[in-house]
């Protein structure tokens, strides 16, 4: 072969080569890859397979419309299994390996500390879907649950008031995690400031997977036997709810002589477990399936739609609840904010999202704030019904703002939550430059 003719076939086959690699990469740039980052077994698959089942619908209803920038999203599920260090290593393989423009995922506040450090290492984004404890704000995390201030300070203060009853001992019953944990010395402290005393209050916590609860029942019928009204307030989390609720029915404790409001349990958890004995208990949340909206009707729909065309477990008694509308939101959101950026680029999006507002199905626009990172959500307190589902007997007239740091904790009070220019911090009390 002449050196021309080589030259000519190494050329050829150079550009054969980059055309080749070049066809490969716009084939892997075809869709748009986003993680879903949820325990799909273990104790806290009761409540995490719903959130895995309305992303894939809301993904699977975004792709019809088009998808986002011209191409389709490609969820990759994965299964943390209740193991928080392993949510970690799952949310490393998301960003790096899988290469994921966002990820949708966790429950508890345990998971979401084990993979907040890797989202701030690698710059992710993470969109954080359920109710917790606040006392954290950070520049790669949109938390689109509740804070405390959007869910356990109301559910309080209408305990406290006539129409709830009008209690004056509480009993603070959770898991034993961070989420319980801190929420519970806020209540505290909020309860402080209403007068009530130490005295007054009991606090206890059980293990993740705790069955047995008949010596803490009995505890509580005690505590609430010294002539006081007596409430209970449950952050328990995951399957435990199931044999706590049983044991209520159990001892006799109705609504009436002690009434539980649950921040953890909503229309998922109920499904399978017979809710007789506790018609009249409460939950506090940002949405319930019974709430009578428009877009609460379509949402249902198209949740109903979807489990039957994919055969998933539970079949027509599957329901909605709050931490699915909030995955729902969110991941509209984002996809709107990739839009408006005109990228799926991280920074870029992230600027977008403070911004977006969403008509959500509880029937209230509901907004992404630019300094914390939090949504404006409504307040709905429930009452557990026969058929699980939930009357409405309190809310707010409209969204509230997140507070990402509690008032009543003097350290926390300080603390500013702002990832605007000039500040750029979650936790600053002075202003910090970029």
């Amino acid at each position: 072969m002449s050196t021309k003719s080589r030259t000519f076939f190494l050329s050829s086959l150079a550009g054969g080569l980059a055309l080749a690699l070049a066809s490969g990469a716009a084939l892997a740039a075809d869709t748009i890859k986003v993680g879903i980052l949820h325990s799909l077994s273990g104790t806290m698959a009761i409540s995490e397979t719903s959130l895995k089942d309305v992303a894939l619908m809301t993904i699977e209803e975004i792709n019809a419309k088009g998808g986002v920038l011209g191409k389709k999203l490609e969820p990759v599920v994965v299964d943390p299994a209740s193991n928080w260090p392993l949510f970690a290593e799952k949310a490393r393989e998301l960003l790096q390996k899988d290469k994921v423009a966002v990820v949708f995922g966790c429950w508890t506040s345990v998971s979401r500390k084990s993979v907040l450090p890797v989202f701030e290492e690698l710059n992710g984004l993470l969109f954080y879907p359920v109710q917790y404890e606040g006392e954290e704000s950070s520049r790669n995390v949109f938390y689109t649950g509740a804070a405390p201030n959007q869910q356990a300070i109301p559910a309080v203060e209408y305990l406290m008031s006539e129409d709830g009853g009008a209690a004056k001992r509480f009993v603070l019953l959770g898991t034993d995690y961070v989420y319980p944990r801190t929420t519970n010395k806020i209540l505290r402290a909020f309860l402080h400031s209403k007068g009530v005393s130490d005295d007054d209050i009991m606090e206890t916590y059980t293990p993740f997977g705790h069955s047995d609860y008949q010596t803490i029942v009995a505890d509580i019928k005690k505590f609430a036997g010294a002539g006081k009204r007596t409430a209970v307030i449950s952050t328990i989390n995951g399957d435990s709810n199931v044999p706590f609720y049983k044991e209520l029915g159990n001892a006799g404790l109705k609504s009436t002589d002690v009434p539980v409001v649950a921040f953890s349990v909503g229309e998922e958890e109920l499904r399978g477990i017979d809710t007789k004995p506790l018609v009249g208990h409460l939950a506090a949340w940002n949405y319930f399936m019974t709430i009578d909206t428009p877009e609460n009707k379509a949402f249902i729909e198209k949740w109903k739609a979807y489990v039957k065309k994919n055969n998933l477990p539970g079949g027509d008694a599957r329901v909605t609840n709050d931490p699915m509308e909030a995955t729902y939101t969110g991941i509209n959101m984002w996809a709107q904010a990739a839009e408006q950026a005109g990228t799926t680029d991280v920074d870029a999006v992230r600027q977008a999202l403070g911004y977006q507002t969403f008509k959500a199905p509880s029937g209230f626009v509901e907004q992404l704030d630019a300094k914390n990172h939090h949504l404006h959500k409504p307040v709905y307190i429930g009452e557990i019904r026969e058929d699980g589902q939930f009357n409405v007997v309190w809310k707010t007239e409209g969204p509230i703002r997140a507070q990402a740091w509690s008032p009543y904790i003097p350290d926390s009070a300080k603390k500013v939550a702002d990832w605007t220019y000039p500040w750029v911090c979650g936790n600053c009390t002075e202003p910090r430059f970029k």
